[in-house]
């Protein structure tokens, strides 16, 4: 796409609301006389979540043109808000929501980032192994949830 002489990356952004949670790994559990694999499912709910998000997201993005999944190289951005503790301090959850407490415990923000990512293939992207660029933070937050930023990379390097 070229508009006045530049080119314009597509990009889509939402909100996923509640606690993030991180991608859990695989179980397995027996049937009869084989093993099957299963997603827990805590994390094929988030996952569920975040693609019924990102798929309204990208609805309404069509009704302004962007019509299909995002192509070529990707970058991410996901901004991940975690509530404050409760048996937190006023002062602590102060500085925790000022920014100068940082979220130090689980879940890890890869594990996070692998959840949301997965979430959107097939609805966002065709893949996310088109992510080439991935920026990750978490934090704490009165409205816990990741913001995600998903747009085209274009004659960029790293």
């Amino acid at each position: 796409q070229k508009q006045g002489g530049g080119e314009v990356s597509r990009k889509i952004e939402f909100f996923v609301p509640g606690t993030p949670v991180g991608k859990g790994r695989p179980r397995a559990a027996r049937r009869g006389a084989g093993v099957v694999m299963f997603t827990p499912e805590k994390t094929a709910d988030y996952e569920a979540l975040v693609s019924a998000t990102a798929a309204a997201a990208l609805a309404g993005a069509m009704r302004i043109g962007t019509s299909q999944l995002l192509d070529g190289p990707l970058a991410a951005m996901l901004e991940m808000q975690f509530p404050v503790p409760a048996s937190w301090s006023k002062a602590k959850r102060a500085r925790a929501l000022a920014g100068v407490e940082w979220h130090t415990s689980k879940p890890d923000a890869d594990n996070v980032a692998k959840a949301v990512l997965d979430a959107c293939n097939g609805v966002v992207f065709r893949d996310d192994s088109q992510i080439v660029i991935l920026i990750a933070t978490k934090a704490f937050s009165e409205e816990p949830g990741v913001r995600v930023v998903i747009r085209e990379v274009q004659n960029e390097r790293p």
